[in-house]
């Protein structure tokens, strides 16, 4: 079976959301960007963390094989991280995802990893990785609508 729409689809999705979340972030100073809405609600900061965890479980590991040790507790802690930081998470994350679904041969694609309780194919995994990042993104647009009322500027257009 031939990948080339998934392919395709995965490159402009996570495109589409390294510039959304980049265009949001830049509006930001690192006030804003490590506030918090309340004591139950995530930053901006671990936000982007916590996606960064996700791709080292999920492409580094999972797809990849790398093994690349460490749990993925310490990123929901809210630490201080400037935009500066923030900004090369991003690009580097999504530069590596980029790259492995350009790379990936299709058997690759359709290997499977352990997730939880059952196997997932990684095209699978690439595909829910998309729809995470993305529920993350509109937290951070709300966050970033919080942060700077009537002067944010969309990210869609």
């Amino acid at each position: 079976m031939s990948y080339a729409f998934n392919r395709e689809w995965l490159l402009h999705k996570f495109e589409e959301i390294r510039r959304r979340l980049l265009k949001a972030i830049n509006q930001l100073d690192d006030e804003q960007l490590n506030w918090q809405p309340d004591v139950t609600s995530h930053s901006i900061s671990v936000l982007i963390k916590h996606m960064d965890g996700n791709i080292t479980e999920r492409i580094r590991n999972g797809i990849l094989q790398w093994e690349i040790e460490g749990g993925r507790t310490a990123e929901l802690q809210q630490a201080f991280t400037s935009k500066a930081e923030l900004i090369e998470v991003i690009q580097a994350g999504f530069e590596l995802i980029i790259h492995t679904i350009r790379d990936a041969s299709d058997e690759r694609l359709e290997m499977t990893q352990q997730v939880r309780s059952r196997k997932r194919s990684n095209l699978d995994m690439l595909h829910q990785c998309a729809a995470h990042y993305s529920e993350h993104m509109g937290q951070v647009f709300y966050i970033a609508k919080l942060c700077l009322k009537d002067t944010y500027k969309s990210t869609s257009v």
